[in-house]
């Protein structure tokens, strides 16, 4: 348990540097928005690409998928019926800031380290189906939804094809099932970037974040993480107790339902020049909230 603390202490610390540095003006006010590029069409595909190299997956596992796409795709729902008398500002931040899991930075180490290969593979697969709602589906819906435009399946699609970390999703997994790798020398050479993804996008969250202190945005972040964390929970009691899945599959399913909300929302969020200073700092208390959450969970499960 040790472990969980260290490393969640250590996301903690790195969101309050990039927090400090902007306020000591180390970053002016474009920095945010270099520093989300660079997550999203850099450093996010890269470890995309590296914690999927040489995973083999077989299709009846990608029911998974159908879990994290569905999770993502209930709290788009919920943010529409949240905000149906709001203005379409405030449900498209609503649909971003909802949805979407911050898995690959945040609850893929923990089950790397607490619930071995299983909890990986469902990691990686549940992961699958999230990123088609943090990477872009989210993001399509949330747009169309502050234009104030009808539903549309081919504007979401573009979205996603927009999407360099979906479009590395669909390539690596795409790989997985045809049992192909990528050539060791284009490992290597994303292994550079990958590693540095997760600093970055804490980085990211800390120097976007700010809080006016009214209490409009107080109501905000305690609407937003109590829907949030109310699904969460009764997610991870019907992942445990219902689902026909071994234990370990059930273990790490229970286990991401508690993840945080994707760091690339507030990326998303400027790209839509919404309110990025409450959607960071949503950011930042949602992590605050999955790491307590999690580590009650590894010490009551395993």
């Amino acid at each position: 348990m040790g472990a969980v603390v260290v490393r969640a202490a250590c996301f903690v610390t790195v969101i309050l540097l990039g927090y400090v540095l902007r306020r000591i003006g180390f970053f002016g006010e474009e920095a945010f928005h270099v520093l989300a590029q660079i997550v999203l069409k850099i450093t996010l595909p890269a470890a995309i690409v590296v914690s999927f190299s040489g995973k083999e997956i077989e299709p009846s596992m990608l029911l998974i998928c159908l879990l994290g796409f569905g999770f993502g795709a209930l709290y788009i729902g919920l943010a529409f019926l949240m905000n149906r008398k709001k203005t379409p500002q405030k449900r498209a931040f609503d649909i971003l800031n909802l949805a979407g899991y911050n898995i690959g930075n945040f609850t893929l180490p923990f089950a790397q380290s607490f619930l071995g290969p299983a909890g990986v593979i469902t990691t990686s697969l549940f992961d699958t189906g999230n990123a088609v709602i943090c990477l872009g589906g989210a993001f399509g819906v949330a747009r169309m939804a502050q234009r104030g435009g009808k539903f549309s399946f081919a504007e979401i699609g573009k979205a996603l094809l927009r999407s360099v970390p979906f479009l590395t999703y669909l390539v690596m997994i795409t790989l997985a099932l045809t049992h192909l790798t990528l050539p060791q020398p284009i490992l290597d050479f994303a292994q550079i970037p990958a590693n540095a993804n997760a600093f970055l996008a804490m980085l990211m969250i800390g120097v976007g974040f700010h809080l006016s202190g009214n209490r409009e945005q107080i109501i905000d972040i305690v609407r937003i993480l109590s829907v949030r964390y109310g699904i969460a929970l009764l997610g991870a009691l019907a992942c445990f107790f219902l689902l026909p899945l071994a234990l370990e599959y059930r273990q790490a399913l229970a286990l991401l339902v508690f993840s945080p909300i994707a760091s690339a929302a507030p990326a998303f969020t400027a790209d839509l020049d919404n309110d990025i200073g409450l959607s960071s700092a949503i950011n930042s208390i949602s992590i605050l909230i999955s790491i307590t959450c999690i580590a009650i969970l590894l010490s009551v499960m395993l």
